[in-house]
């Protein structure tokens, strides 16, 4: 079965020019990923998880290495693709959940999380709807659907994020913390929408700080640390 991800020798460091310094993240890191997998990515803090993820989604660049990614079109290396072929490929293959909101002034909750499916095509009625229906499952009052994010607080905004960046299913995610700061009814809806998507064939990477919430889900392990190559183990 061809793999929905390989990644080979990924190396990643950053040049501190104030500094005159390198500040090293990753070294030599190497897998391959399939369709419906879920690979967890483990270590201490500071050790590059989440930089792998923003490496893999392309916002940043690898020092050496390849990412290939098998779309649906063909096979591309996301380490040296044109940023056009970037933007399209997260409009339409590959999603990004954070812990992190930047939401748009005076735009409604309901319609920051509609957005997604209206630019693939859906007619806007029934991406409002869609998008208050995953509202209701992260917990999100029906009083704030259509408030300005921008006045929630930080748990709530995390809850539009997870709506909107799960809304629309993707063919590779990347979860960065997606659980920091949920409640427990938040967390429990994630899990459910998270093993949905795995059954429909969704290759998954993540970081979390308490794993045993997506025990159930996870085939494989990364762990990173700061001195060795790390080690692909399966669970």
């Amino acid at each position: 079965m061809t793999p929905v991800l390989e990644v080979e020798n990924l190396t990643k460091h950053f040049q501190m020019h104030h500094l005159g310094q390198r500040l090293h993240a990753f070294a030599g890191i190497s897998f391959t990923l399939h369709a419906g997998e879920f690979l967890l990515l483990r270590g201490p803090n500071g050790v590059g998880k989440s930089t792998l993820l923003r490496t893999l989604y392309r916002s940043y660049l690898p020092r050496a290495g390849h990412i290939w990614y098998h779309t649906t079109e063909g096979r591309i290396d996301l380490a040296r693709a044109a940023d056009v072929d970037i933007a399209l490929l997260r409009r339409r293959e590959i999603g990004f959940v954070t812990q992190f909101l930047i939401a748009r002034p005076r735009v409604a909750a309901e319609d920051i999380v509609a957005e997604p499916l209206r630019r693939a095509g859906i007619p806007a009625t029934e991406a409002v709807e869609e998008a208050r229906r995953w509202l209701a499952e992260f917990g999100v009052k029906r009083d704030l659907w259509r408030a300005y994010p921008t006045t929630f607080s930080g748990g709530e905004q995390q809850k539009v994020n997870l709506a909107r960046a799960l809304i629309l299913p993707q063919r590779l995610l990347l979860l960065d913390e997606p659980t920091a700061s949920l409640d427990a009814g938040a967390r429990a809806a994630l899990i459910r929408r998270l093993a949905d998507l795995k059954a429909a064939g969704v290759a998954m990477i993540g970081v979390f700080h308490h794993p045993g919430d997506v025990a159930g889900l996870i085939d494989r392990e990364i762990e990173l640390t700061a001195n060795e190559v790390p080690e692909d183990v399966a669970v």
